[in-house]
């Protein structure tokens, strides 16, 4: 079974975090799933950009990002070559290494 290396961040995950995941699961429910409260405002519909990672290792094992996610992370602060949407990306066979960027752009937070 594929892992989900989480590397630390601060405030979310400052421990870290490895995880075993199904395939097809996607980074934000695998993250929720085992405690690590990604933000996440859209209810993982691909209308924000709170949930944005980095996939610093395993991006090639993901499916491609299609239009919509794009047209998202377009707006996401600190947007770089390996920036997904983690409601969107899906775990293939490969493990994962996913760094949590330090800000969100988050308009509407669920916890307010």
């Amino acid at each position: 079974m594929p892992q989900v290396i989480f590397l630390p961040h601060e405030e979310i995950c400052p421990e870290g975090a490895v995880i075993e995941v199904e395939p097809g699961t996607t980074i934000c429910d695998a993250a929720l799933a085992n405690g690590i409260e990604i933000e996440h405002a859209c209810e993982k519909s691909c209308a924000c950009t709170t949930c944005h990672v980095y996939v610093r290792e395993g991006l090639d094992s993901l499916e491609p990002s299609d239009e919509d996610e794009d047209d998202m992370l377009d707006k996401a602060w600190g947007l770089e070559p390996d920036s997904r949407l983690s409601c969107q990306a899906r775990v293939a066979g490969e493990d994962l290494v996913v760094e949590i960027p330090k800000y969100t752009i988050n308009m509407v937070s669920e916890h307010h």
